[in-house]
């Protein structure tokens, strides 16, 4: 008996080695389960994504009590009543046998910032037959969000006056061709500044809500304060425009922007138009007042004064003076003691004045430095006394609106000459052009009239992160360059910036018989980073007559009946 038990043992022995070494000669893999995630690589942000989830058996063994997950990347907008987090159960529909396969699809909104990546993930644990271990195969797929189809721009002075009151506003504009809903704007502001109001009001000074925005539309925060600090102390302005899910507020766009604050001798000063600091223009005309004052003890005798001009942009031939007389080879105006009494004799305390007028060209050569090519120098000779006096000049810009029903951008479509109650699209293009200095925070903008409304249709499609709409107002504002500069010679030794735009309009019985107007005067700005100020051209408004459209006839722009 004992030798009968001894040899079931080492029976069982040898069939638990033999079980043993054939498993671990033929371990189970979880790689013959191919589990993976399809959807796109590179996405815009607010857009549908659907994500397929796929496995297959690809070994020989079935698959018992399979359970899938899957989770949407961060910040994902999902139907009401659905969770990130999804759970099937696969085993209520069976186990997956050898070679069989299967797809489930996920679908979500994807919201982030430019170039944030977006991670899905899934999940398959199973057990394969006569295993009593499970398993689980794990996926992964990295979208990147590419662009953002929406606007946020401050209009904001690039400096601002110490302890004074100013004006800003924060603009907003969506070219997503879906709605957005539960919108925000979160405004941080720097230290020293003073919240005064605002437009729309806001609860906080800081956050502002946007409960619908459509495409081809947009809005405008305006804000009033002041600022507090020392003289060329930087402050700096972010903002923030995002959209609420689950009470986390996640960014879609920001923007920052810096603002700079900002803040007089004797014996001789000048004054230009009656203004002691003076910021000429392209082809207007300069009075200048020269003042001198004796402020010592000792009176002065049979004195000369001299002003010798510099600048490219005088036109020399326009110098005027009742007395003084005009040195060609120079580029200088001489008075002499005999024709002014004060340079006969200036006693303590007493002061004189000369005065001349001088024209500036409308266009002059553009040279390599605002100092050679913007800039008017006056200096000043009085006895032993000698002063410079330097006078800066505004840039020459150009703003043109032209209106078309054919073109070679977008297509227009409609009866022209428009009827009553039928919709009839025309094209809107502006371009740009600066001449000399460069500019920073150019915008061109014009208001729609309330029968006219924006197709949403931009050329060139950069330019439509650069424009916004504000429907209450019905401005629109094109941001130039982002907020770049404008460099002189833009549209004369350059390209000129240009956009086009298409607008719609619908006449109704009241309009019959008429003209009418698709866009208001358009007005250019922008910050001349020489002069320090702001500077700015019209163009005017076009209507159905559309005159720069050489095919539209002379009464095509008249509405007819619909008849």
């Amino acid at each position: 008996m004992k030798k009968i038990i001894l040899l079931i043992l080492i029976l069982g022995a040898l069939l638990a080695l033999v079980g043993f070494w054939y498993w671990q000669r033929n371990p189970y893999s979880k790689e013959v389960l191919k589990l993976e995630i399809l959807g796109p690589e590179r996405a815009v942000a607010g857009q549908e994504v659907t994500y397929t989830v796929k496995y297959k058996n690809n070994g020989n063994v079935r698959l018992e009590e399979p359970y899938l997950t899957f989770e949407f990347p961060e910040h994902t907008l999902l139907p009401q009543g659905e969770v990130r987090r999804r759970e099937i159960d696969i085993g209520e529909s069976g186990d997956i046998y050898p070679g069989q396969e299967q797809t489930f699809q996920f679908t979500g909104q994807l919201f982030g910032k430019e170039d944030e990546t977006k991670v899905a993930k899934a999940w398959l644990r199973y057990r394969p037959r006569n295993l009593n271990a499970s398993y689980e195969s794990t996926t992964t797929l990295t979208t990147v969000i590419e662009s953002i189809p929406l606007t946020l721009d401050f209009d904001l002075p690039s400096k601002v006056e110490a302890g004074r009151d100013f004006k800003f506003s924060l603009n907003y504009y969506s070219s997503l061709p879906s709605p957005l809903i539960n919108l925000g704007i979160a405004i941080e502001y720097p230290s020293g500044f003073e919240f005064l109001g605002s437009t729309p009001q806001t609860v906080g000074n800081t956050e502002w809500e946007i409960p619908l925005l459509n495409k081809a539309e947009g809005g405008r925060i305006e804000i009033r304060a002041r600022l507090s600090g020392e003289v060329q102390e930087q402050k700096i302005f972010s903002a923030a425009l995002g959209v609420w899910h689950d009470d986390e507020f996640i960014v879609l766009k920001e923007v920052i922007r810096g603002v700079e604050l900002s803040k007089p001798q004797l014996f001789v000063t000048q004054q230009i138009n009656s203004q002691w600091i003076y910021i000429a223009n392209p082809g207007e005309v300069l009075h200048y007042e020269i003042s001198f004052r004796n402020i010592g003890t000792e009176p002065f005798l049979n004195l000369f004064l001299v002003a010798q001009l510099e600048g490219a942009a005088f036109d020399f031939e326009s110098v005027n003076s009742d007395f003084g007389q005009w040195s060609r080879g120079d580029n200088a105006i001489i008075w002499d003691w005999r024709d002014i009494p004060r340079l006969r004799f200036l006693g303590q305390g007493e002061e004189g004045k000369v005065e001349f007028w001088i024209s500036l060209k409308e266009e002059w050569e553009r040279k390599s430095t605002p100092e050679k090519t913007s800039l008017l120098k006056n200096s000043v000779l009085i006895a032993q006394t000698k002063e410079e006096f330097a006078t800066k000049i505004n840039s020459k810009v150009e703003l043109t609106q032209r209106g078309f029903f054919q073109d070679e951008v977008f297509g227009n479509s409609g009866p022209l000459p428009p009827k009553v109650g039928k919709e009839t699209s025309y094209t809107i293009m502006w371009q740009v052009k600066n001449y000399y200095n460069d500019l920073k925070n150019v915008k061109v903008r014009a208001r729609l009239p309330q029968h006219v409304r924006l197709i949403g249709n931009i050329f060139p499609e950069a330019e439509s992160s650069r424009f916004t709409f504000d429907t209450l107002s019905r401005e629109i504002v094109w941001t130039v360059r982002d907020n770049k500069i404008l460099s002189g010679g833009a549209g004369v030794q350059t390209p000129a910036p240009n956009i086009a735009f298409q607008v719609a309009l619908t006449p109704t019985s009241n309009d019959e018989g008429n003209t009418m107007q698709l866009i208001g005067e358009a007005r250019m700005s922008g910050e001349d980073q020489w002069t320090e100020e702001i500077i700015g051209t019209k163009a005017s408004a076009i209507d159905t007559t559309l005159p720069d459209d050489s095919t539209v006839g002379e009464g095509q722009g008249v509405v007819v009946s619909a008849e």
